[in-house]
Parts: structure tokens; C-alpha cells; sequence
């Protein structure tokens, strides 16, 4: 089974799902894509989504295309 990983972001455009590698646990997943984004933000002030989407797939981590569904109370 296929496991994802949603990016949450204030705008709902802006939000990304990933595929988690299937050799990873969820929480290892998780903190691997932490550090990755931190280090992409303190390298690189003007970074973009193409910039963490480059490392994010560099380290197997690869965006899903998805449709954003009804907005859930």
C-alpha cells in the first residue's frame, strides 16, 4: 500500500501530498521532511514549492497530483 504524506499550508492552493518511501516509518518520514524544508529555507530565503519538490524527489519522496474535496467541519 502506497503511503502519503500531506504538506499543510494556510492557502489551500498551496497544499502538496508526497509518497513516502516505502522503507521509512511515518515518524522517521516525517522528520526527514522537516529537516529537508529547514534546510531548504535557511540555504535559500526566495525558495519556491520547484525548490523543496527538486530535494523532496532527491531523497525519494515523490508529489501526487491530487483535487482538493469539499472543506470538512
Amino acid at each position: 500500500m502506497q503511503k502519503l504524506m500531506v504538506l499543510p499550508a494556510k492557502e489551500a492552493t498551496a497544499i502538496r501530498v508526497v509518497q513516502i518511501p516505502e522503507d521509512l516509518e511515518e515518524h522517521e518520514a516525517f522528520r526527514h521532511v522537516v529537516g529537508l524544508i529547514a534546510t531548504i529555507e535557511e540555504s535559500n530565503p526566495g525558495y519556491g514549492w520547484e525548490d523543496i519538490a527538486a530535494e523532496l524527489e532527491d531523497h525519494q519522496f515523490y508529489p501526487v497530483d491530487f483535487i482538493l474535496g469539499p472543506h470538512l467541519d
